[in-house]
């Protein structure tokens, strides 16, 4: 089980991507059009250094839903390895069992 404080950061970090991410991406449109003046380029910029640094989908860490653990995530199961195996030999991920048996 991961910290509940890491957890609770990237909760915090989720949230406030969701909630810039209209402006991130109109800013991010005006700075990467080749049709935009090099003076409004910068300003988009400028106002794009001026949102918090956790609103950057890349600072978003992909963690297990049940575990929280932030190696070996599996994206199709939105779990970590372990977790998913568990879940597997019990028989709870339709369509999933282990190979060997």
């Amino acid at each position: 089980m991961a910290k509940k404080s890491a957890i609770a950061r990237n909760n915090k970090r989720m949230r406030m991507v969701n909630k810039y991410m209209d402006i991130r991406t109109e800013l991010k449109g005006i700075a990467n059009d080749p049709k935009t003046s090099f003076e409004e380029k910068m300003e988009a910029r400028q106002k794009l250094a001026m949102l918090p640094k956790n609103s950057s989908p890349v600072r978003l860490r992909n963690r297990c839903q049940k575990t929280g653990r932030p190696r070996g995530y599996m994206r199709f199961f939105g779990l970590s390895r372990i977790s998913m195996r568990e879940l597997a030999l019990k028989g709870h991920l339709p369509g999933i069992r282990k190979g060997s048996l």
